[in-house]
């Protein structure tokens, strides 16, 4: 069981990054002060932008190794296709949830015939040593649990909250979750003391706990809490990432999550070689090359800054 330390919360401010041709996303998580929320190692929130008239999202073809993507859409709509052969669209309401496992490679797209406008979040799980050299899949669920109360609406996309579990296959337990508040509705939600929490914001305002947050930025709360309150003045869609501490050193770099930095290379060396990830038919463009390796040895990290 998790140590449990005592809750405080830090607002971090994210970061744009080039994403594909056509798309910038601000990436809130991995950043210097906090690496991980769980199991959860990755946030990048893309939009809302407009995209009527414009390509949209374009994405190519690009391995992954030791992970899962978790893409979650508030507006817009999104075409996959990966080298398992799956090929997917997914809707605002529904979830992709993809098994890297020893290695898979996928590309992301928006449709020729689009919405105006794209908006959401695309998200990495690190898988445990017990998960991490599984065979690679792809699932698509269009239903979530949905719970609601006064002022408030919950979309439950991974783990579990409040009772309620996702279809969506996880590995270790964690949770992930869209809070929609009502203007002038404020709400108490409960939480796993063991777990540590973010949250961020989507759309609107709200105050939670004891800070004020709108999009941009990632609050983090730490563990130790039993319920957490919520309030927005004007309205606000949330997202609630959450986990038990993740305690096994990682090493991440470009699209792969590995223990090594010999793992990273060889990775590295499949993909340029065109082995073990396979190949995404369908996409109109190229393959994604990999970046040339840093010069120096990359440290495998523990969540708390600690190198092996």
């Amino acid at each position: 069981m998790a140590t449990v330390a005592d809750p405080a919360s830090v607002l971090l401010p994210g970061h744009d990054v080039p994403l594909g041709r056509y798309t910038t996303v601000r990436r809130l998580l991995p950043q210097r002060s906090l690496r991980m929320i769980g199991a959860w190692c990755f946030v990048d929130h893309f939009g809302p932008d407009d995209v009527s008239g414009r390509p949209g999202m374009s994405v190519g073809p690009h391995p992954h190794t030791g992970l899962q993507t978790v893409t979650w859409l508030v507006d817009g709509e999104v075409l996959h296709r990966d080298s398992l052969g799956s090929l997917a669209r997914i809707r605002p309401g529904e979830v992709n949830l993809m098994s890297a496992g020893r290695g898979i490679a996928h590309s992301e797209e928006s449709p020729v015939e689009h919405p105006p406008v794209i908006h959401g979040l695309q998200l990495w799980v690190a898988l445990p040593e017990s998960a991490r050299h599984g065979e690679p899949r792809f699932d698509h669920h269009p239903q979530l649990p949905t719970f609601a109360e006064a002022g408030m609406s919950t979309t439950v996309v991974a783990g579990e909250m409040a009772g309620h579990r996702s279809p969506a296959l996880v590995h270790t337990p964690l949770v992930g979750a869209q809070i929609m508040l009502a203007a002038a509705a404020g709400a108490r939600i409960p939480l796993e003391r063991d777990f540590e929490y973010g949250v961020l914001a989507m759309n609107g305002t709200a105050r939670v706990a004891d800070a004020d947050l709108s999009p941009g930025s990632l609050l983090y709360l730490g563990r130790g809490r039993t319920d957490l309150t919520l309030r927005s003045e004007d309205g606000a869609r949330l997202f609630l990432l959450g986990g038990e501490p993740f305690d096994e050193p990682l090493v991440m770099w470009w699209n792969f999550v590995a223990r090594t930095h010999d793992e990273m290379v060889q990775a590295r060396e499949d993909w340029q070689a065109g082995r073990r990830f396979g190949e995404v038919t369908g996409f109109n463009g190229d393959r994604l090359p990999a970046p040339t390796m840093p010069t120096t040895r990359i440290k495998a990290r523990y969540r708390d800054g600690r190198t092996v």
